[in-house]
């Protein structure tokens, strides 16, 4: 997968199943994870080379991005604006 302009491709983190305090958290009330690891990044825009690479862990915004499913993989394509913060 090669991402064109500013867009990055995102491997979502899983979702939370046990609270700190121990309580297992039901399919039901599961939330979408908003933290994962940077698979892949496009050139950026028009000379601005992107800020994030490849490996970084990052937060990004709850309904940022499109889902896609890649050969048996859930991936999120955003673009680097929607990304909030490098961990």
């Amino acid at each position: 997968m090669k991402p064109i302009n500013d867009r990055v491709v995102v491997k979502p983190a899983p979702a939370e199943t046990k609270t700190k305090g121990g309580i297992i958290i039901p399919d039901t009330a599961k939330e979408k994870p908003q933290r994962g690891k940077v698979v892949a990044v496009g050139p950026g825009k028009e000379g601005v080379a992107p800020t994030v690479k490849k490996g970084d862990t990052v937060l990004y915004g709850k309904y940022a991005g499109q889902e896609l499913n890649y050969e048996g993989t859930d991936y999120l394509i955003m673009r680097e604006d929607d990304i909030l913060v490098i961990l």
